[in-house]
């Protein structure tokens, strides 16, 4: 039996300018070295140290265009991995001062490839209530409905080898909300219509009045609170 090596990936996480260039690539984007630099506050030099650790560990590839190299997480796996960490991490004291700390951030944002935070959480309760999604053993089934569509998502005919629908645990709300391709379609298309738009934060998504009506009308979500623009 071969013994995964958690201890390589420990050392990985463990500083924390590291941790705040993962947490600046879990918006699914690619940066290049000093642009992970400034957002750890550290020097290029710095940076490129914590970067090969991180190549090293698997947890972030790098791909040079042109004249530039910029790294990006390895894969949706890691950004999962990831938020679940997140989300078991911080104590109930420490849970509440990180929400009072992402402010907005923690409304409406994206988890790599996918919508995440109390939009989210609401989305997939009523995809669960509507029984557009249905919980089997731990984990997500899509099941086929109209509604879907209007949501930008088209189910497979057949089952892939991954799940279609994921189940990823929200690092602020600690629910859950749905990850994997219909999660990463569903963001697609709220951004190609305008239901939320990118935010100052890295992460963070803004919902547009459109976009509330939009699933008040499909999924019967009262979300304007959460509007602002």
């Amino acid at each position: 039996m071969i013994t995964p090596r958690f201890d390589i990936l420990g050392q990985a996480i463990s500083d924390a300018s590291r941790t705040q260039m993962l947490c600046e690539l879990m918006e699914g984007r690619a940066y290049t070295n000093k642009e992970l630099a400034a957002a750890a506050g550290v020097t290029p030099q710095t940076a490129s140290a914590h970067l090969r650790l991180l190549q090293d560990a698997g947890l972030v590839v790098a791909e040079k265009r042109g004249r530039c190299v910029y790294h990006r997480l390895a894969g949706p796996e890691v950004a999962h991995a990831l938020e679940q960490l997140a989300a078991i991490a911080p104590a109930d004291s420490l849970h509440r001062a990180q929400q009072r700390k992402a402010g907005d951030l923690a409304q409406v944002r994206s988890c790599y490839d996918h919508l995440a935070g109390p939009l989210a959480v609401a989305m997939t309760r009523a995809l669960l209530d509507r029984g557009m999604l249905r919980e089997e053993h731990g984990a997500f089934r899509a099941v086929p409905a109209g509604e879907w569509l209007k949501l930008g998502v088209i189910l497979p005919e057949k089952p892939g080898r991954q799940p279609f629908a994921r189940p990823c645990l929200d690092w602020t709300e600690r629910k859950l909300h749905v990850a994997g391709p219909v999660g990463r379609l569903i963001l697609d298309h709220a951004l190609d219509s305008g239901w939320v738009k990118r935010h100052r934060h890295k992460r963070g998504l803004v919902l547009t009045t459109p976009g509330a009506r939009a699933l008040e009308q499909i999924l019967g979500l009262s979300c304007g609170g959460l509007v602002a623009a």
